[in-house]
């Protein structure tokens, strides 16, 4: 009786994880996450940088224009405009020092400023960049997912 209790609670709790993974790993293929942020104040005294996200594969698409910004306080920001990308778990912005990024490897032999958490597969989004990034020393911008080191889309920059 013992035995049957302890494999129906290892198999239930199996269960429970595989789901949950499953879930996480599964459901932004069919989920998207939409974001509707507007350009806010000060944010566009000058135009720094701007490129056109693309697709990486079949799989993997991306567009919209990521366009860097340097505001009158001197904070700089990226706006994702018309954005849309294929979702997926993890999925992370990064500035990074490769140009005419193709695929994940031109990613992991580069440089990378990490901008945070994707806001939403869909929309209109800003990112802050951190103080005092050199931001001549980047040259793309990349949706990333960083649970499986994976491209989801790059936008070339063209600094002005």
């Amino acid at each position: 009786m013992k035995k049957s209790i302890l494999i129906a609670v290892v198999a239930g709790l199996i269960g429970f994880a595989a789901g949950n993974l499953f879930w996480w790993l599964a459901s932004p293929l069919w989920i998207n996450v939409e974001v509707a942020e507007g350009a806010g104040a000060g944010q566009t005294t000058k135009t720094l940088a701007q490129g056109q996200f693309t697709d990486v594969d079949a799989i993997h698409k991306g567009t919209g224009t990521a366009t860097l910004y340097e505001g009158s306080d001197g904070v700089i920001t990226i706006r994702f405009e018309g954005f849309e990308v294929t979702n997926g778990p993890d999925l992370k912005v990064w500035l990074v020092s490769a140009a005419d990024v193709t695929g994940s490897a031109d990613v992991t032999n580069s440089d990378y400023v990490a901008l945070g958490r994707l806001k939403g597969n869909i929309g209109d989004q800003n990112y802050t960049v951190p103080a005092g990034t050199d931001i001549s020393r980047f040259n793309s911008v990349v949706i990333w997912c960083e649970a499986f080191s994976v491209l989801m889309s790059a936008a070339s920059l063209a600094h002005q």
